[in-house]
C-alpha cells in the first residue's frame, strides 16, 4: 500500500505540473501577440498550410455528416409526419455543435500531431536551443504563429462545413428522400437564430486555441529521440481531442445559460 500511494502522489504531483507548466504556456503564446517582432510571414505559411491544406478533409466531413443527417432525420420523422421539418433538424445539429467539433477534432488529428512532430524533431536535434542562442524566442517564432493561424483558420472552416453539411442533408433530402429543395431550405434557414450562430462560431475559437498550444506544448517538451517525437505526437492528438469535447460541454452549457437562461 505505502508503494502504490507513492505512485499515485508521483502522478498526481505530475499532473499538476504539467498543468502549471501548460497555463504559463498558454499565457506566453498570447502575451507574444502584443510584442515585437511580428513573424506575419509565418503566420501566414502555417494559415496555408493548417487552413488549406485541411479543406478536403473538412469539406468530406461536413458534407457527408449532413447527408447522415438527413437520413437518420427523414426516417424518424416520417413516423410523425414531419419531414418538412428535416432541413431545421439537420441545420440547427450543424452549426450548433456537429461542425464546430467534427471540424475541431479532424483539424486536430491533422494538424495537432504535425504540429508536435515538427517542433518535437527540432528539439531533438537541438534547432531550438540554436534559436535561443542567435537570439530568437521560440515561443515568438514558433508557437504564436502556429496559435493565431489555427483560431482564423479553424473558424473560416467551420464555416466551410455547416455550409457543406446544410447543402449534404439538402442533397440527400432533395435526390434521396424526394423532398422539396424549397421547403428544405427554407426550414433550415427560419430555425436558425443568432444564439446558435453565436454557438456555433464561437466553439472554433476556443478549439483552435487548444489545438495549435496542446500541439506544440508537446513538440516543446520532446525528450528521448525519435521515440520521445512519436510519443509526443500521439499524446497531442490523444489530448487535444478529449479537451475539445470537454470545452464542447463547458461552452454548450454557457452558451444555454446565457442565451436561453437553461
Amino acid at each position: 500500500m505505502p508503494l502504490a500511494l507513492e505512485k499515485i502522489d508521483i502522478v498526481a504531483k505530475r499532473m499538476v505540473l504539467a498543468v502549471q507548466d501548460y497555463s504559463i504556456f498558454c499565457w506566453q503564446s498570447v502575451a507574444n501577440l502584443f510584442r515585437t517582432p511580428k513573424y506575419w510571414g509565418d503566420v501566414l505559411q502555417q494559415a496555408d498550410l493548417i487552413g488549406v491544406g485541411s479543406v478536403p478533409i473538412v469539406v468530406l466531413t461536413g458534407f457527408f455528416t449532413g447527408g447522415v443527417l438527413a437520413l437518420q432525420s427523414a426516417q424518424s420523422l416520417a413516423q410523425f409526419g414531419a419531414q418538412a421539418y428535416t432541413g431545421r433538424f439537420v441545420s440547427l445539429s450543424m452549426i450548433r455543435e456537429l461542425a464546430p467539433v467534427l471540424t475541431g477534432l479532424m483539424v486536430s488529428g491533422r494538424n495537432a500531431g504535425g504540429m508536435a512532430s515538427e517542433l518535437g524533431s527540432m528539439q531533438v536535434t537541438e534547432q531550438i536551443d540554436a534559436m535561443r542562442a542567435l537570439g530568437t524566442d521560440p515561443m515568438k517564432k514558433l508557437v504564436t504563429p502556429r496559435m493565431l493561424s489555427t483560431v482564423v483558420m479553424l473558424f473560416l472552416l467551420t464555416i466551410i462545413s455547416d455550409t457543406l453539411g446544410t447543402a449534404g442533408g439538402a442533397f440527400v433530402s432533395v435526390f434521396i428522400n424526394n423532398q422539396n429543395g424549397t421547403q428544405y431550405f427554407t426550414s433550415a434557414y427560419q430555425a436558425l437564430a443568432y444564439a446558435d450562430i453565436a454557438q456555433g462560431l464561437t466553439k472554433p475559437l476556443f478549439f483552435g486555441f487548444i489545438i495549435a498550444t496542446i500541439g506544440c506544448f508537446f513538440g516543446m517538451r520532446t525528450t528521448g529521440g525519435t521515440q520521445g517525437v512519436g510519443r509526443s505526437t500521439t499524446q497531442a492528438v490523444v489530448v487535444s481531442s478529449i479537451l475539445i469535447i470537454f470545452v464542447d460541454f463547458l461552452l454548450s452549457r454557457a452558451m444555454l445559460w446565457i442565451f436561453s437562461g437553461f
